[in-house]
């Protein structure tokens, strides 16, 4: 009898739940790296483009092991999902044993080229290949719990900036004000994908057997903390500029737009909230960061004295 599998037959369904169009989400570790160039004085910086190449493949190679072991252990809750239960690994025969040597492949191959990198990197990345455990094992399975889903998925945000910053320098942390607000921006983009996967599903006890936590979930919920998890991280970024580079503050309105413009893109239908790796589709959002980012790079140059003025801690009398 022929076999109808396209996957079962060749590498493609394994290499597909690798996720290699995911790669581009390890772009945040570039952040990371930009601080670092701004804040370490020269003695700090320490760039190797060799291992700066090494420790960008290590995260994306860590990344595709989360997704890998995220797949397979999702298996029997994605076929409950309108687009996910045609993933290989629900509608296809791959077999478990290749699964995980696939696995062990690229976390071995991840954690190895960190550790060539530096012991901060390493530790990093290891801490990258642990959240996929939290997140995806039971007994822990954190996916499964509200509220704590987006904030241990989106913790790999605040992961992938201490990575692009130890890529610069092992010699300083970043400072923890940038680290939250950063982890608290995964939490927003987190939120307003289940928000978004909610909206799709349009019904709850579907949306239950995909995802354990939307038993507890509802529309208002989702929004409400997207809304909460975008203003903690506009606060601790205000945190940062004001001790750093205080110029930066010309940015937080547009920083708040950023979040609006966002947040109108979960109201479309099938909306790219859901899956971030295809944000760069929607023409107005790009157009919109790429303009922040310039302005950004502007407001981190270009000194403003005027905004001494706010640093000056005396009152004015009267």
């Amino acid at each position: 009898m022929m076999n109808n599998n396209k996957y079962s037959d060749s590498l493609a369904g394994y290499l597909k739940i690798a996720r290699f169009d995911h790669w581009i989400k390890q772009l945040f570790i570039l952040p990371g790296c930009v601080f670092a160039f701004f804040l370490v004085k020269e003695d700090g910086i320490s760039l190797n483009w060799g291992l700066f190449l090494a420790g960008f493949l290590a995260t994306c190679l860590i990344a595709s092991a989360n997704y890998i072991i995220n797949e397979y252990l999702d298996r029997e809750f994605d076929k409950f999902h309108p687009t996910k239960k045609s993933r290989p690994i629900v509608s296809e025969r791959l077999k478990p044993l290749f699964i995980w040597i696939e696995y062990a492949l690229f976390t071995i191959a991840g954690l190895f080229l960190a550790w060539m990198v530096s012991l901060p990197v390493f530790v990093s990345v290891l801490a990258l290949w642990a959240m996929g455990i939290v997140y995806n094992v039971r007994p822990i399975r954190s996916k499964e719990i509200p509220f704590v889903d987006v904030l241990s998925e989106s913790v790999n945000n605040a992961l992938r900036l201490f990575i692009g910053w130890f890529l610069i320098t092992s010699v300083y942390l970043p400072p923890i004000s940038i680290v939250i607000g950063y982890w608290m921006g995964g939490a927003f983009l987190m939120a307003t994908k289940r928000f978004a996967e909610f909206r799709m599903i349009d019904d709850k006890d579907t949306a239950a057997l995909y995802r354990k936590s939307f038993k507890y979930y509802s529309e208002k919920k989702l929004l409400f903390s997207a809304f909460f998890y975008a203003m903690l991280s506009v606060f601790f970024c205000g945190v940062f500029m004001i001790k750093y580079r205080i110029e930066l503050l010309v940015a937080i309105p547009f920083l708040c737009g950023l979040f609006c413009l966002y947040f109108s893109i979960c109201y479309k239908p099938d909306s790219s909230a859901q899956k971030p790796e295809k944000l760069f589709k929607e023409k107005w959002l790009m157009t919109y960061v790429i303009l922040f980012i310039v302005l950004l790079a502007v407001l981190m140059l270009v000194p403003i004295a005027l905004l001494q003025f706010f640093l000056d801690t005396s009152l004015i009398k009267l």
